[in-house]
């Protein structure tokens, strides 16, 4: 079986000369092409064996210049056959498949938004991509166009530039091909969501194609009668010159999301709770079902992409890409918030909890422009794969601010009979004339080289560097004087990452590996929020980088004719400078102290043991310590949260026949700790972690014709009260859904 790599293009010619002429400009080394004889690189491949599901041999990055069983980095890819199987809706969804990813939810009474987690113990919501392009936006990622997702762990500074301390998750969207075919599936869950999904490829002409990704889902979230979500999907894309030397591909996405926020519910009564009232502290739990916003509560997110590639064939063995993108997200959500509880009697029935109303409005652009060259030659005897590009960048975030006094004031809530038609109050929403706008312009070159030294020992390395420049405008509001003041603050420099693998290959299918890589995050990256100079924290303008290293010893191998990769490596990662410390008041000069280390293990299969039977599973360790800086819960301590000691995955089917196949797995989350102060009592402390635990599913499918399957999903098979994510302060949790069944008609003609 053949998978093709999205890594086509679209442009104009105009656009490929000032292409070329770039990468000339850096210096990159066009001669080679006369050097190759034999392949063509038409198409970026993943070869794979007839009928693995789970299993790729290349990532669709062309940074990555080897097949995965030889690049020296863990890297995880969810495809889509597995995404189907386990009825997943969403990218957050997917990344179950893969250990050592925890969620997130906000500070305080405040509410996190979008796809919000932790990698390897590190925040990644800003390190994911599309088609090797970063995404922005506080927005929940749906998988209706999605081809398969890439997970990269550890620093990766050389691969996507700022930040990635973690590592980076990339999807790659769906594109044309010239083989006809239409999907279609139409889901109902237990509880009323009710999703249907199509895709459609035509080909046209000798060499053109055309497809359509198309989803809409309704219903409450699962788990809670409450929330309900509406979300519509639509992704056309065209190629021409498919099968021909050039390549051209235009295609776009576009997602809007009409949710009820979800404020989260009280922790009260969940194992860990603590309250200096007696009576709460051996109070019961509250409903899961229970929502405490008001009525008109509301979460609108709009999110655009527009993409145009082209790919040419400059040689037989030389392939250059060109990416340009456009992209735009908007999201605007009025949410009441749950914060103090109160119990003034010993009746339940008296006991609240406070509302706080919050407002969140947040537009995201991306302008991007990547070109990149990949060519096999021959070089003083030794075999190169050697990947370069250019790729210029600016991100944009624009944060206007509602005036609080017009978002109204909420009654308390029952704690255990929240109302949601409570009468709101003075409740007219005008923004302040405040805001925060940031931007980030980026121009970064790399290179990287995949060296066959012999038949055994292979060198891969990687170089990039940037010059990037962030700037924040903001205006705050004098509530008493009713007067706006402007601020500006802006940091510019130049950052350089690097990784490098040494590789030995006791077998075609085998590989041992050593390497290292690092990266920079300078302050405001996550956001283009830069902060005022007095502020002690990691956006302070006047800091330098964080620097992050990691230095991993894995092996991999195919077994079984390939069918099966096996995986496992050890990693230590370092992160320097990460806590900011005022050393002079009169010349403003700080210094910059913490060192947190992060180390385990991580052990993968993915593929087939025998032609009927599937599997992919994960186990990771993270053993976090603070090497330098204090351990409490407001320094550089608290970035240790939330890190499981243990996390595992495992996903498993088996084909009886052509018709029916029955599947299952299991996720185990380990205790992901809030407490990190070793001077306060996990027994006086309300919710000192996220106790561990284990969900199992199920799933089965029969095969009507071949053209209708039917799916049946059984979620969370035993099922386990859990705790999904908690807040920083405890107050607040986010339960894991319980035992449900999702039914889902698939369609293929």
């Amino acid at each position: 079986m053949t998978i093709r790599s999205r890594k086509h293009t679209l442009a104009t010619q105009p656009l490929l000369n000032q292409s070329l002429l770039a990468m000339a400009a850096i210096g990159l080394p066009l001669s080679v092409q006369a050097q190759a004889q034999e392949k063509t690189m038409a198409e970026v491949k993943v070869e794979a064996a007839a009928d693995v599901a789970y299993k790729v041999d290349r990532a669709s990055s062309p940074k990555l210049t080897a097949p995965l069983v030889d690049t020296p980095q863990t890297i995880s890819v969810i495809r889509k056959e597995l995404i189907q199987e386990q009825g997943a809706s969403s990218i957050v969804e997917a990344l179950r498949n893969t250990p050592g990813i925890t969620l997130q939810l906000g500070e305080n009474g405040n509410t996190s938004a979008g796809d919000t987690f932790q990698m390897r113990g590190f925040a990644a919501q800003s390190s994911i991509f599309v088609d090797g392009i970063r995404d922005l936006g506080a927005v929940t990622r749906e998988a209706f166009n999605i081809e398969q997702v890439e997970v990269a762990k550890g620093p990766a500074g050389a691969d996507i530039g700022r930040g990635a301390a973690g590592g980076y998750i990339n999807l790659v969207s769906k594109l044309p091909s010239r083989e006809e075919s239409t999907a279609a599936s139409l889901a109902y869950t237990q509880g009323g969501v009710k999703r249907g999904t199509a895709d459609v490829t035509r080909s046209f002409g000798s060499s053109g194609a055309f497809r359509l990704n198309a989803m809409v889902q309704d219903g409450s979230l699962k788990g809670s009668k409450a929330l309900d979500r509406e979300s519509k999907g639509f992704a056309p894309s065209i190629a021409w010159g498919l099968g021909t030397p050039t390549r051209l591909y235009l295609f776009s996405q576009h997602v809007r999301q009409d949710n009820v926020p979800d404020g989260g519910i009280p922790s009260v009564g969940v194992e860990g709770f603590y309250n200096a009232g007696s009576a709460l502290r051996t109070a019961p739990r509250v409903e899961r079902n229970n929502w405490y916003g008001i009525k008109g509560d509301y979460e609108k997110v709009d999110a655009d992409l527009l993409t145009a590639k082209i790919e040419h064939e400059l040689a037989p063995k030389t392939t250059l890409t060109n990416t340009t993108r456009w992209g735009k997200s908007k999201m605007d959500r009025i949410l009441s918030g749950i914060n103090t509880l109160s119990a003034p009697t010993a009746d339940p029935a008296t006991w609240t909890i406070s509302r706080t109303r919050q407002s969140v409005l947040q537009e995201n652009k991306i302008l991007a422009n990547t070109t990149n060259i990949v060519s096999e030659f021959t070089l003083g005897g030794l075999q190169h794969t050697l990947s370069t590009g250019l790729e210029l960048l600016s991100e944009e975030q624009f944060s206007p601010s509602r005036l609080a006094s017009s978002l109204g004031t909420a009654p308390a809530a029952k704690l255990y009979h929240p109302n949601p038609n409570d009468t709101l109050t003075g409740f007219n929403p005008v923004l302040s004339g405040a805001f925060t706008n940031g931007k980030t312009d980026t121009v970064g070159a790399y290179a990287f080289d995949t060296v066959k030294l012999n038949e055994q020992w292979q060198v891969n390395g990687g170089l990039r560097v940037e010059r990037y420049k962030t700037s924040t405008d903001s205006a705050t509001l004098n509530t008493t004087t009713n007067v706006l003041s402007g601020a500006h603050v802006e940091k510019s420099g130049n950052l350089a990452s690097i990784k490098a693998g040494l590789l030995y290959k006791p077998t075609e299918d085998g590989s041992v590996y050593l390497a290292y890589a690092n990266s920079k995050t300078p302050p405001g990256s996550a956001n283009h929020s830069l902060a005022a100079q007095t502020a002690a924290n990691a956006n302070n303008p006047a800091l330098k980088p964080q620097k992050t290293t990691n230095i991993e010893l894995g092996t991999k191998w195919d077994v079984i004719q390939k069918q099966l990769a096996l995986t496992a490596a050890l990693y230590r990662t370092t992160n320097k400078d990460e806590f900011p410390q005022l050393v002079d008041a009169v010349t403003n000069t700080w210094a910059q102290l913490g060192e947190r280390r992060v180390q385990g293990v991580e052990l993968g299969a993915v593929g087939q043991i025998t032609k009927a039977w599937s599997v992919t599973a994960g186990i990771a360790t993270m053993d976090t310590e603070i090497k330098e800086g204090t351990t409490g819960n407001n320094a550089v301590g608290a970035a240790t949260r939330w890190s499981p000691k243990v996390s595992a995955t495992m996903w498993t089917t088996y084909k009886f026949d052509d018709k029916l196949t029955v599947g299952g797995g299991a996720r185990y989350m380990g205790e992901q700790k809030r407490l990190i102060d070793p001077s306060q009592s996990a027994a006086t402390t309300n919710m000192p972690a996220i106790p561990h635990y284990t969900v199992v599913d199920a799933m089965v499918s029969y095969k009507l014709n071949k053209n209708v399957a039917l799916q049946l999903n059984l979620y969370n098979l035993f099922d386990k009260f859990y705790v999904n994510t908690l807040n920083n302060s405890g107050a607040r949790a986010t339960l894991g859904a319980p035992r449900y069944a999702q039914l889902t008609a698939n369609f293929m003609f």
